[in-house]
């Protein structure tokens, strides 16, 4: 198996101290899902803002330098070639619609997990 280069490993971790408002608050949401969901997850020379191993669903949000972007439909094909679920959120929706996107977030965990009862801890 092959190591995490320990640049992309390094940057992970500065990103996770460094989260944007937005990162933050889903976080919150999400750190309590089950199956879990980790912060900035390295896969191949990507690092993904969230991400569940066990249901391989990589969650990106997206401020407005991102519109259009080319490297993030790369990003996307790649992963969705290596069998990930990618979910792109504006961070302007977590800001302004938190409850929707953790909603969506459920749904597609839901799909596409084995876990018997994905949810959020008081929500069934």
């Amino acid at each position: 198996m092959q190591r995490t280069p320990p640049e992309l490993t390094s940057n992970a971790r500065a990103l996770r101290f460094n989260a944007t408002d937005a990162e933050h608050r889903l976080w919150q949401q999400l750190r309590q899902i089950r199956p879990r969901l980790t912060r900035q997850l390295v896969v191949s020379h990507y690092i993904l803002d969230f991400a569940c191993r066990t249901c391989k669903l990589a969650i990106e949000l997206d401020g407005g330098q991102h519109a259009g972007s080319g490297p993030d439909t790369v990003r996307t094909a790649y992963l969705e070639d290596r069998g990930w679920i990618v979910l792109r959120f504006w961070n302007h929706d977590v800001l302004e619609n938190i409850e929707g996107v953790v909603e969506t977030i459920l749904a597609t965990v839901s799909r596409a997990s084995t876990h018997p009862n994905p949810s959020l801890p008081g929500r069934g």
